[in-house]
């Protein structure tokens, strides 16, 4: 195994011998953040330098994809390796029980099995507990049940309720005598909401929904009460997690590797930047919180840098699915966007199954290891399970979809997968490295939000090298590999 992974790096770094084959490892997954959001892939009208500095310095990956067009279901394929649809994996609500079972392989019990010490900070929308969830007592099962060694997240999305930090299973800062109820039912009896009192609206107001319990000022999907001193603040979410990022580096004692999993939770509505990145673009809130996630990035990788940790440490940077800009808010993200292209060139975004759905900025960077270079391989984030697996010489369960692309992450081949099913709200397609087959679905054509959700009335084949905003259908001239991709994608369904 020593001989392999050495030849994979190729590298001649001093590092003792135990680190190059135990590196540490860094997993950075934003959230509906959209391939042309970076200017890594030559974006013209937003700068991200430290976003950048991962991609430039090491693999950039242009076609690398999220396990899902949407965030739970992205997420689960990330930790589990499996595709989240044969889960039937939805987006959940801020009080939806774990849908990951404790006895359940997952991306963080390989590294724990492989000697690693493991966390889990930032967003997390995977759920919690066993049901109905009482939020005043240690709260079970979470991420520390199913292998993170730490945990400090936010159990669904920062729209929806409760709006507080739960960490190793507590919620920081609660007040026992001021106990937190949650209910996406109806709403506690005197609570106001965005609808009965529209003044308390003072952040930001509901384009769609979002009009339930308002805190800090913007509605929330969902019902709360209680819980006053444990509310986070909106504009401080970026502080607070980097601080605990930097507080789980500080921990590191030079013999035991890492595993951190960083979800950040820009720049997912409500979009609430810090007030130092306050028109700091021209897009708006959007656009600002975007500069605020690179900002985090930076931070990160220059504490591992003040730590002597950066050679030793493989940084992999992604985002969970593409990109939205309408998604409850009116936030002016449409009207600003002027002439920035969030996909990137590519068709769709978030919720759809077109392309922009689910590829999505990824990067593979280790210092003094990987000589930089662009890979269109076909790689997955739940691809990164058995890769890793593959490095640190551990055995994983038979029947995962994770296959291993080692060679691609580390930018020593540009080959990746022949074929994978993608997803997008419960609706699957196929790829190859080339073609993209979508299925015909009847029903709108675009989504509450404006993103693209599908092709109405045919099955369709797309040549994404000549077509990246799959307008031409070529299944005419493609029948035996449209039935080819056809045929694939009936495989995996019947697995």
């Amino acid at each position: 195994m020593k001989n392999l992974l050495l030849t994979a790096l190729g590298s001649l770094s001093a590092l003792p011998l135990w680190a190059q084959q135990h590196p540490n490892v860094l997993l950075i997954i934003a959230d509906d953040l959209g391939y042309g959001d970076v200017s890594a892939y030559g974006s013209q009208t937003i700068s991200t330098p430290n976003i950048d500095r991962l991609a430039r310095g090491g693999v950039c990956l242009t076609n690398g994809h999220a396990s899902s067009a949407t965030s739970t279901p992205s997420r689960y394929g990330l930790m589990t390796g499996i595709y989240p649809w044969r889960k039937k994996a939805n987006i959940l609500p801020g009080d939806a029980p774990l849908i990951i079972g404790e006895e359940q392989f997952t991306i963080a019990r390989m590294f724990q099995n492989a000697g690693y010490r493991t966390g889990a900070i930032g967003k997390w929308h995977l759920g919690i507990g066993q049901g109905k969830v009482d939020w005043n007592h240690t709260i079970k099962p979470g991420p520390n049940e199913i292998g993170f060694d730490y945990s400090c997240i936010l159990p669904a999305t920062v729209d929806r309720v409760p709006c507080v930090y739960v960490e190793n299973g507590d919620v920081v800062g609660l007040d026992p005598n001021d106990p937190i109820e949650v209910s996406y039912k109806k709403n506690f009896e005197g609570q106001p909401t965005g609808v009965t009192n529209p003044e308390l609206m003072t952040r930001v107001t509901p384009s769609h929904g979002h009009n339930n319990t308002v805190i800090n000022g913007i509605p929330r999907i969902g019902f709360m009460r209680g819980g006053k001193t444990a509310l986070w603040k909106d504009d401080e979410m970026a502080n607070f997690l980097v601080d605990k990022v930097k507080a789980f580096l500080d921990l590191q004692n030079g013999e035991q590797p890492f595993f951190l999993y960083y979800g950040l939770h820009e720049p997912h509505v409500p979009r609430i930047p810090n007030p130092r990145f306050e028109g700091s673009t021209t897009m708006g809130p959007r656009g600002d919180v975007i500069v605020e996630a690179d900002w985090c990035v930076g931070e990160v990788i220059h504490k591992l840098e003040e730590k002597g940790l950066l050679e030793n440490t493989i940084v992999i940077f992604s985002s969970d699915n593409g990109p939205v800009l309408d998604d409850g808010y009116n936030d002016q993200a449409a009207e600003l966007v002027g002439n920035h292209d969030m996909n990137g060139g590519y068709r769709g975004g978030k919720y759809s199954l077109y392309e922009a759905g689910t590829r999505v900025p990824f990067f593979v960077y280790w210092k003094g290891h990987i000589r930089p270079v662009t890979s269109d391989a076909l790689v997955a984030q739940q691809d990164l399970l058995a890769s890793f697996a593959s490095m640190l010489g551990q055995s994983i369960p038979e029947g995962l979809d994770s296959e291993n692309h080692l060679k691609a992450f580390l930018g020593k081949t540009k080959k990746g997968r022949k074929g994978m099913v993608i997803e997008a709200v419960g609706r699957l397609g196929y790829r190859t490295d080339e073609y993209a087959l979508l299925p015909a679905y009847k029903g709108a054509k675009r989504s509450i939000t404006g993103n693209e959700m599908g092709i109405v009335d045919t099955l369709s084949l797309f040549d994404l090298r000549s077509d990246r905003m799959q307008e031409l259908n070529v299944i005419g001239k493609h029948q035996k590999l449209a039935q080819k991709m056809q045929a694939a994608l009936e495989a995996e369904r019947i697995k």
